[in-house]
């Protein structure tokens, strides 16, 4: 009886290896297939889509990027969308001056590559077509009729 117990837990043992090891094999392909790396672009045979960008102009405006249609519009979206979006560009207003030191402090910090010949191009139209706004406060109310509370 002794020798029947021991042969009963020797299959059990095998079995639960077996499992343990089935496991193991199914767990490692599992882990492969999640964190296998992807096929290189050039070797697949998928097409890649070239998506073609809008240069249309509706009332003054660049429809893709909503800056001002004027001279040197191109030299900026070349240049600034490169890193940003064009909205982060018409939704400020400053001087020339204050274009030109915020250029200066991402050369500084950002990475910012040189502009050459297309920095003077870039801030005439800054200046020109996103300068300080003059809102002002509003006039004070002349007209006021007073009464006593009761």
């Amino acid at each position: 009886m002794n020798g029947d117990f021991n042969h009963q837990v020797k299959q059990l043992s095998r079995l639960l290896f077996s499992f343990l090891l089935l496991f193991i094999v199914l767990f490692v392909g599992l882990f492969y297939w999640v964190n296998r790396p992807p096929k290189p672009a050039l070797e697949t045979d998928e097409i890649i889509p070239v998506v073609a960008v809008d240069d249309s102009i509706e009332n003054g405006i660049h429809l893709a990027t909503g800056f001002v249609d004027d001279e040197g519009m191109q030299a900026t979206i070349q240049n600034c969308t490169n890193c940003h979006s064009a909205k982060l560009v018409t939704q400020n207003r400053m001087s020339r001056e204050g274009w030109e030191a915020t250029i200066r402090w991402m050369q500084e910090t950002q990475n910012l590559w040189d502009l050459g010949n297309n920095e003077d191009l870039i801030l005439t139209y800054l200046a020109k077509n996103y300068a300080p706004v003059s809102k002002g406060r509003r006039q004070n109310i002349d007209q006021t009729v007073w009464y006593e509370l009761e």
